[in-house]
């Protein structure tokens, strides 16, 4: 195999140790400086140069894309995606897991486990959005930082305000988010390599510290993950597009929360603190796809006329609950049940006796106008009417003692008491 490692720092750690494995294996590594890249567009011929030479061909690319340059590093991936090259981690998965807010955007519709968090730009909006999150204390986060830069926390609704209020006069966009109190000072790095975790490792903040980041000098010990932590870390990774991946969780007393999901990890503390071969586990990885590529249904299935992939849900009341899926007589309507999602449970290739339940999600291939007719019709949600609680009010006792003879209360009492509305 002939593979480059995308990265502006050649002696970096994470660099020297992933050319090592792949020099190991007996792969052609070469690393290349993202930034010496020249892209060419053409109709029907996309082409790289490199150092003002065409680049040659490579079998695959391991993208090292630092957050200084995301977009000129991502369009250079998405540049050797238009060259049918295999990328470890794609274009639009890079930048996806760079922003935090469309990457919690993105997870918040999946059954992830997430800290609830809020997005403002009104500065009349933060204390409403302090409170919805749990109120004081709450974490404020910029949207791109890495190594816990950019990472605060407010003790006091005062000292929240206060800290966006300056961040927004610098054109700053943050996020703020729930502190959860029984994880302070510590979370859990994972490390997805295709649909494992090769690797975790948690992370203990040191004295008055709340950021656990090795880079703010937290301690790091192994860890073992349980089923939960590990397909929670591997789902997130697998939603935001990434195939590796750092996926950092907090243990909080409902489960692991998902607050970020790194696409360029560093290797150097996991390796050291779990000593396992990491950077081993990459290239094995990358070298078997390389031999066996995965394809995109979506992309792929939808080629023939008429047909194509879709999700269909088993809603409470459904025809389907109870039978199984060979019952259920998908398969005499052309559909395929590739794979089925039980809340956190992923069925790939389910056997036709299994038995469908509500809340099940099938992920079928077959005619789309017949699962389109299948897909239940959106059912919006009602929202509760808020109720205020009116103080007591002289005036209005006064007036009812004016009426109590007719029953009748003045009109003019809601005017002159501001209950108009």
């Amino acid at each position: 195999m002939k593979l480059a490692i995308l990265s502006t720092n050649l002696k970096c750690y994470s660099t020297r140790r992933l050319r090592e494995a792949a020099a190991q294996r007996g792969h052609n590594v070469k690393v290349l400086n993202t930034q010496k890249f020249a892209i060419d567009l053409e109709q029907g011929s996309p082409d790289l140069y490199f150092h003002r030479k065409q680049l040659s061909h490579y079998d695959a690319v391991l993208p090292r894309i630092g957050a200084s340059i995301t977009y000129f590093g991502t369009a250079v991936v998405r540049q050797f995606e238009q060259m049918d090259v295999f990328c470890a981690n794609s274009s639009a998965g890079i930048g996806n897991s760079r922003d935090k807010l469309r990457s919690l955007q993105i997870l918040s519709r999946h059954q992830i486990g997430i800290p609830k968090t809020t997005f403002v730009r009104d500065k009349l909006d933060v204390l409403s959005a302090i409170e919805r999150v749990g109120g004081a204390p709450v974490i404020i986060k910029l949207l791109e930082g890495t190594q816990g830069i950019g990472v605060l926390l407010a003790d006091t609704v005062k000292s929240a305000e206060a800290i966006i209020e300056l961040l927004h006069s610098q054109k700053q966009n943050v996020l703020i988010q729930k502190f959860v109190s029984e994880s302070k000072g510590r979370d859990i790095r994972a490390f997805v390599v295709g649909d494992r975790v090769v690797g975790a490792m948690r992370r203990v903040a040191q004295g008055q510290e709340f950021r656990s980041n090795i880079h703010r000098g937290g301690l790091t010990e192994p860890v073992v993950l349980d089923e939960s932590y590990s397909d929670t870390a591997v789902r997130a990774a697998q939603i935001l597009g990434l195939k590796v991946a750092g996926v950092d969780l907090l243990e909080s007393a409902t489960g692991p929360q998902v607050i970020e999901v790194n696409s360029s990890p560093g290797l150097e503390g996991i390796e050291r603190c779990t000593q396992l071969d990491i950077a081993g586990a990459v290239v094995d990885y990358i070298a078997a796809q390389v031999n066996f590529p995965e394809i995109d249904l979506r992309q792929r299935l939808t080629v023939s006329s008429g047909f194509g992939v879709a999700e269909l849900h088993i809603p409470l009341g459904s025809e389907y609950i109870g039978r199984s899926i060979q019952e259920s007589g998908l398969r005499e309507k052309d559909i395929n049940v590739l794979t089925l999602y039980r809340s956190a449970l992923v069925i790939p290739n389910p056997r036709n006796h299994r038995i469908l339940e509500a809340g099940d999600r099938l992920l079928c291939f077959g005619k789309l106008e017949l699962m389109r007719d299948m897909i239940p019709k959106k059912v919006r949600k009602k929202r509760q009417p808020k109720i205020k609680v009116l103080p007591d009010l002289p005036v209005a006792d006064e007036v009812l003692r004016e009426n109590k003879d007719t029953g009748t209360v003045s009109p003019d009492l809601g005017k002159k008491e501001g209950l108009d509305e």
